[in-house]
């Protein structure tokens, strides 16, 4: 993809709208967006009493910025909750061509295992039923479940890299592909809403280039491949309480949980042990859980540090990155595209989320934004200046 010379747009935003439309201001939406009224996965409001151990490891994964290739196992119950994984990660499951590419993913991933580790699948995994049914097998008891979570594991990072690399293929403009991904997440957004999930507050945003530039000369790591937040989404809900069912909800029908940056989640908000001792019912799904205290304990300390070193220390806040497939028929002819390139490229996308209340205090004192940028620009202008100040440091000792 390509960068676009236009300005990028200011900041849209709803609070309270018509069912499928969203308010936005800037080049998206100068006045109101019709959004498309179909959806991959249907909307429907969750309670605490709803949620599966599929989702009870997806939240945890997205508060504790883990890595599905640790994981042992899937939890998938049946066909449905594997079709609807599958269309979260834009695989359809009645598009034979989806399904297609599934199984190439599988016989590449299977020839990769076999080329490099000498591995004797067994015959089901390596291609005795179809590619859909791995995830139901890596979901049950067995000596197959190791065999299809390994092949999986490869299978996803195979697809991973293809979409990649298709973005670098394509003759799009990156404004094209971030409208894309801008509308898709608005319809989801506003299908939850209108389902009944409180969400009192929505937002959308591209970070400017200025910004990008005061951004790379603050860190430590310079590269620009490092910013995941060039395209980010802020929701917030009525109540903390609402945050865990808007997190399985997301999951569930926007946000692939395979496809979270491992590392990249800060969590402030919400402990995932008082998340389960909450509830009767997550505490029974506890006990599921697969667990790795060690690596658990690490993951969870890492998401408790500040957003960054310029952020107040009392700004809270429920952040994570996602790399969002996206159809390529979404912004461009997908007859452009060989079959063999794929059908969806990946965009890094930042999610924030809060309360109504955490919010109204974020906006206080130190840790209100413009507090944040102030400290920014203040590191960046003595980074930029540290030779000057060496020099005058070594007029003011004189000669030794």
């Amino acid at each position: 993809m390509r960068a676009d010379s236009a300005a990028l747009p200011r900041p849209g935003r709803f609070d309270a709208v018509a069912p499928c439309q969203i308010r936005g201001r800037g080049r998206l939406s100068p006045a109101v967006v019709d959004v498309p009224k179909h959806s991959a996965n249907a909307a429907a409001k969750l309670s605490l009493a709803d949620l599966s151990l599929e989702d009870l490891e997806s939240i945890r994964l997205l508060l504790r910025g883990g890595s599905v290739i640790d994981w042992q196992r899937l939890d998938f119950r049946e066909h449905s909750d594997v079709d609807r994984f599958l269309r979260v990660n834009e695989f359809y499951p009645d598009n034979p061509g989806d399904m297609e590419q599934l199984e190439e993913l599988r016989l590449d991933a299977v020839d990769y295992l076999n080329r490099n580790f000498d591995f004797t699948l067994p015959e089901d995994v390596a291609h005795g039923v179809p590619a859909r049914d791995l995830f139901l097998i890596a979901s049950r008891s067995g000596r197959a479940r190791v065999w299809a979570c390994v092949v999986l594991k490869v299978m996803h990072i195979i697809h991973h890299l293809a979409g990649r690399a298709l973005s670098t293929k394509l003759a799009i403009s990156d404004e094209r592909v971030y409208r894309a991904v801008e509308l898709k997440v608005m319809q989801v957004v506003e299908e939850l809403r209108a389902a009944g999930h409180q969400v009192v507050e929505f937002e959308w945003s591209r970070k400017p280039k200025d910004s990008l530039v005061t951004k790379l000369l603050a860190k430590r790591s310079t590269l620009a491949a490092n910013i995941y937040d060039k395209l980010r989404f802020r929701l917030i809900v009525r109540d903390r309480a609402d945050l865990v069912p808007m997190l399985a909800a997301l999951t569930r029908q926007l946000i692939p949980f395979n496809y979270l940056v491992p590392g990249e989640s800060v969590n402030h908000l919400l402990s995932f042990r008082e998340v389960v001792q909450s509830s009767d019912h997550l505490s029974h799904l506890e006990t599921q859980l697969q667990h790795d205290q060690s690596l658990e304990r690490r993951q969870e300390k890492m998401a408790a540090a500040p957003l960054n070193e310029f952020s107040g220390k009392e700004y809270k806040i429920l952040n994570f990155v996602a790399d969002l497939p996206i159809r390529v028929e979404a912004f461009t002819d997908p007859h452009e595209v060989s079959a063999e390139d794929g059908h969806v490229v990946f965009v890094l996308t930042e999610f924030q989320l809060a309360d109504k209340e955490t919010t109204v205090l974020n906006e206080e004192g130190e840790a209100n934004h413009d507090a944040y940028k102030a400290r920014q620009y203040r590191s960046v202008r003595l980074r930029l200046m540290r030779g000057q100040r060496q020099r005058r440091n070594r007029k003011t000792r004189g000669p030794g």
